[in-house]
């Protein structure tokens, strides 16, 4: 994306990937006979495509115009908190307790640390922040709106993606051209991180995002987004040469920490609630035994 920010317009990075991602399941479907999903669910890939794909691509791509890489890919992490939220409105199951609330809370403090709020951030870093931060929550809209009315249906990953991404490209069509001048000049390098970025990074990464969303629900989904600040810092700064402030990798670990404990993963929250069941369970015990006595 930042590569492709040297040359190309965001919205325009944004309807680039998302094409080459669905020129490419489109044509997986046609080799394997895959068919489309029915146009029974065509409205719930209209809004799919729009919180996985046309909004959080298009945020990122502006975002990444004011800060770095290392930054969105922190931000990127921010999905397993607000997907948390989203599936207990959404997916039926989802219960909200104290565990999920405390895990949100400490989340959202690190959000507050990776901002940097001490230094009084303002200006156009802190707006490309709020734009990668965007990107996260609408990512935390759709994949529990994905296990809820997509992950059900007998359709192969394959197709519910294909059908994704035809839909998301035909948003991004709708407003790309008419928003955004042709690129007076597009080197080989921007052209190659577009496809790959599409390829790669959209085609193939929602197949599996769809296969993992029905195999292990959308909490488990959104935590893979934990993988992708480790990269991104590393390209960031290794490729990139971009700075890098102590305070973002502190709060994206908050952020990790919070959104861990928010989904019951840290062996700590998990040993404490296990000793107070046991307390609990002993004490009604010894509450009967006194009863009956």
């Amino acid at each position: 994306i930042k590569v492709g920010d040297e040359s190309l317009a965001p919205l325009q990075i944004a309807f680039g990937r998302i094409l080459c991602g669905a020129l490419v399941l489109l044509g997986l479907c046609a080799l394997r006979g895959v068919r489309l999903p029915s146009w029974r669910v065509t409205g719930h890939l209209a809004v799919v495509a729009f919180f996985m794909n046309a909004l959080p691509f298009s945020l990122f791509a502006y975002g990444e115009t004011h800060v770095s890489a290392v930054l969105a890919g922190i931000w990127n992490a921010t999905t397993a908190l607000f997907a948390l939220p989203f599936a207990v409105l959404l997916v039926p199951g989802e219960r909200a307790g104290a565990e999920r609330v405390a895990g949100l809370l400490i989340g959202f403090v690190g959000v507050l640390v990776v901002l940097g709020v001490w230094t009084g951030a303002t200006g156009s870093s802190l707006e490309g922040n709020l734009m990668c931060l965007g990107a996260g929550c609408s990512y935390g809209i759709g994949i529990p709106y994905t296990r809820r009315f997509l992950s059900g249906r007998s359709d192969p990953a394959l197709a519910l993606a294909a059908g994704q991404l035809l839909w998301a490209s035909l948003e991004m069509a709708c407003l790309t051209p008419f928003a955004t001048p042709s690129p007076a000049h597009l080197p080989a390098r921007v052209v190659a991180s577009v496809v790959v970025l599409g390829v790669l990074g959209t085609g193939i990464a929602f197949v599996l995002n769809h296969s993992i969303v029905r195999a292990a629900g959308a909490p488990a989904a959104a935590m893979v987004t934990y993988v992708i600040p480790v990269f991104s810092t590393i390209a960031g700064v290794v490729f990139l040469h971009e700075a890098l402030t102590w305070y973002e990798p502190a709060g994206g670990l908050v952020i990790f920490l919070g959104a861990a404990i928010s989904q019951g993963r840290v062996p700590i929250a998990r040993r404490a609630g296990g000793r107070a069941a046991v307390l609990a369970s002993k004490r009604a015990a010894a509450l009967g035994r006194g009863v009956r006595t």
